[in-house]
Parts: structure tokens; C-alpha cells; sequence
């Protein structure tokens, strides 16, 4: 009955030092090494933690799974934004040069306009002097 109750007490005493907040750890301790039976305590202690490192072990492994889906996932999207960035690329150098092109013939076509602007300009200026010319060749024709 009495290894019952130890068995008991050292869970206690587990739990205690599991939830406690480690500078109040001392007391509890304090109490196993004034026992009789802090070699069992180890050996309690000992399962206690190859017990969490098997739940840690598992979490690790579950999440552990996760994080290689991810970064599979990851690598897939890199691959696509690599090949993105390949045809934005390709895009930009054609609308480049496509741009040149247009803005040559933009140019030329302002130089086109601008001569005829300018020769429009100059036949209205002679106009008149054309007009006088052709009067003139009237009344030369008429006089004969």
C-alpha cells in the first residue's frame, strides 16, 4: 500500500513541477530528496520525460510533414514565378522594340506634318501673287 501511495505522491510531485513556476521548484524538490525513495522518483522522472520526448517526437514529425509540403509547394510556385518573370521579360523587350519603332515613325510623321504645315503656309503667302499672275495672264490674252 505504501508503494501505492509513494507512486502517488512522486505523480503529484511530477505534476507539481511540470505547472510550477520554476522559481518555486525548489520546496517541491526539497521534499523528494528528504524522502526515502528518490531513486524511484528518478526512475518516474526518467519515464515522464522519454514520455514527452515521444509526444515531441510526434508533433515534430506531424508538423514536420507540413513543412515539407510547403516548401514543395513553395519550390512549384518559384518555378512558375520564374517562368513568369521569363515571359514579362520577353514581353517588355518586344514592347521595347515595338516602341522604337512606333516613335521613329511618330517622328517622321511630326516632320511630315510639320512641312506640310509649313508649305501650306507658304502657298497661302503666294496666294495672292498667284492670283495677280493670273489676272495679269488674262489681261495679256485679252489685249491681243
Amino acid at each position: 500500500m505504501a508503494s501505492v501511495e509513494t507512486a502517488a505522491e512522486h505523480e503529484r510531485i511530477l505534476r507539481e513541477i511540470e505547472s510550477t513556476d520554476t522559481n518555486c521548484i525548489g520546496p517541491t524538490l526539497r521534499s523528494v530528496y528528504d524522502g526515502q525513495e528518490h531513486g524511484l522518483f528518478m526512475e518516474k522522472l526518467d519515464a515522464r520525460i522519454r514520455n514527452h520526448d515521444r509526444e515531441i517526437e510526434k508533433m515534430c514529425n506531424h508538423h514536420f510533414q507540413g513543412f515539407v509540403d510547403s516548401i514543395t509547394e513553395l519550390l512549384k510556385v518559384r518555378g512558375e514565378a520564374q517562368k513568369l518573370k521569363s515571359q514579362v521579360t520577353e514581353t517588355n523587350r518586344r514592347l521595347q522594340d515595338d516602341g522604337k519603332d512606333v516613335s521613329k515613325e511618330l517622328k517622321q510623321c511630326r516632320v511630315q506634318q510639320r512641312n506640310i504645315a509649313t508649305t501650306i503656309d507658304k502657298l497661302t503667302h503666294c496666294l495672292p501673287v498667284l492670283e495677280m499672275y493670273s489676272r495679269l495672264q488674262e489681261q495679256m490674252k485679252a489685249r491681243r
